[in-house]
């Protein structure tokens, strides 16, 4: 059964700023402090504020989000490519795998950082 004085005693989170100090690889609490050490490996918690990181598990949901993006992002732009343009197939696949490539290496540690932010601002795992 819910209590409702725990709910009533937690304050609440904003999730917009959370989002977007994640996608900066901030801390969700302060914006300050980074959220992850190396490219995807996660604090145990911010070097700022102090704020115990250790309860998130983004787990796979980065990378589905980041396949989903891409694939939304580079499929029109493929077909448009190859409408306008009439490549050789060897180049536009040459040029949108790379293109892939980098794009989902540049999303996928924000991604991560964004669902550690939505994680913070729904109390979820232990926040």
């Amino acid at each position: 059964m819910f209590d409702d004085t725990i709910a009533s005693t937690q304050t609440e989170r904003s999730l917009k700023p959370a989002l977007l100090r994640g996608f900066r690889r901030r801390c969700p609490n302060c914006g300050s402090g980074p959220i992850l050490k190396g490219y995807l490996k996660l604090n145990s918690q911010c070097s700022v504020c102090g704020e115990d990181l250790s309860y998130a598990r983004a787990d796979d949901a980065p990378a589905y989000v980041t396949i989903l993006v891409v694939g939304h992002l580079m499929a029109p732009l493929l077909h448009w490519g190859f409408v306008r343009f009439r490549p050789d197939p060897i180049v536009l696949a040459a040029v949108f795998c790379v293109g892939c490539v980098a794009l989902s290496l540049y999303l996928l540690p924000r991604i991560k950082g964004m669902v550690v932010g939505f994680q913070w601002a729904r109390r979820m795992h232990g926040f």
